[in-house]
């Protein structure tokens, strides 16, 4: 996924302190967040640490990647972040939030426009591997798009041919309307030189496909990774325009990434939604879903999915 809020991201800088607290903040924690705005509702997420009184925040906004929020302020249970410096002629973006319990609510503003934000404590997903799965089966039949539907109203420039799934322009992202809670998936994509695509689990974190300059995007960013959270630990030769294959195993929010058959991510933890997510409803089963919205030339076929018996 490209930097499309790349004017969001701040400077990585140390954890900030501010005068210890008695007990652990109430604002500690990972929140799965909605933000209601005039211009609709954009999925959110924020990792907040402390340990003696230290803090350390982690933003997630509705696209782009995560990264650490360094101008913030903390008094007991209420939360300041400046999450966009002005800048520009544009005015900054902040929250003004409060927790309490399981809940985090409060409100963003940029100028005059002003977004309602509503959190929850993202649930553990703590589970055990399945002892056994059920037998692969199809969730593409090569012929047409049954069991597909495009996610939003940009144009829609996917179609099947030849036993592929194939999106020929950038628009629409496609998911499927088979819903997946814990899942292996087998996939094969051949991504042209420059392309930018992704395939999301559960309709929430992605895994990125991409064969953009290598500058333009960090490890956690390039082909393979969990977008902005986990970086493969295996660098493989880059092939655009060949065929390759991602068999992934999702079980809560453990992920284990085979590309071409290579361990690249072996049973690491997502921490939160990455940008783009279609809700932020972590603990309900979703669809896999296809980035469109970046390049066109992307094409994918033989996609199976297993489920625990």
């Amino acid at each position: 996924m490209k930097q499309i809020f790349a004017a969001l991201i701040l400077s990585a800088g140390l954890a900030v302190s501010v005068p210890a607290l008695e007990a652990a903040s109430p604002l500690a924690g990972r929140w799965d967040i909605t933000v209601a705005t005039p211009h609709g509702t954009l999925i959110d997420w924020l990792g907040v640490t402390e340990k003696d009184g230290v803090f350390d925040i982690w933003y997630q906004p509705p696209g782009g990647n995560v990264f650490r929020v360094t101008d913030f302020k903390v008094e007991r249970a209420h939360l300041s972040l400046i999450l966009q410096p002005a800048a520009d002629g544009k005015p900054a973006l902040t929250w003004e939030v409060d927790a309490a319990g399981d809940s985090l609510t409060g409100v963003q503003r940029r100028g005059v426009e002003i977004g309602q934000v509503k959190g929850v404590r993202a649930p553990a997903l703590n589970r055990p591997e399945p002892k056994e799965w059920s037998a692969p089966e199809l969730l593409f039949n090569g012929k047409d798009l049954t069991g597909w539907v495009p996610v939003d109203q940009a144009p829609n420039h996917w179609l099947a041919r030849n036993g592929e799934l194939i999106n020929e322009s950038h628009g629409a992202n496609l998911k499927t309307t088979r819903m997946l809670d814990d899942f292996k998936l087998h996939i094969e994509f051949n991504c042209p030189d420059d392309g930018n695509s992704g395939v999301y689990l559960r309709g929430r974190y992605e895994v990125q496909i991409e064969y953009e300059p290598l500058p333009n995007n960090p490890p956690e960013r390039r082909i393979g990774s969990i977008y902005g959270y986990l970086t493969p630990s295996v660098e493989l030769p880059r092939t655009p325009g060949k065929w390759e294959s991602y068999d992934v195993t999702l079980v809560g929010r453990t992920v284990t990434v085979k590309r071409n058959g290579v361990t690249i991510l072996d049973k690491q933890e997502i921490r939160g939604t990455t940008g783009g997510a279609l809700d932020s409803n972590e603990g309900a089963p979703g669809p896999i879903y296809l980035q469109g919205d970046h390049t066109g030339g992307l094409r994918f076929r033989n996609i199976t999915v297993s489920v625990p018996k």
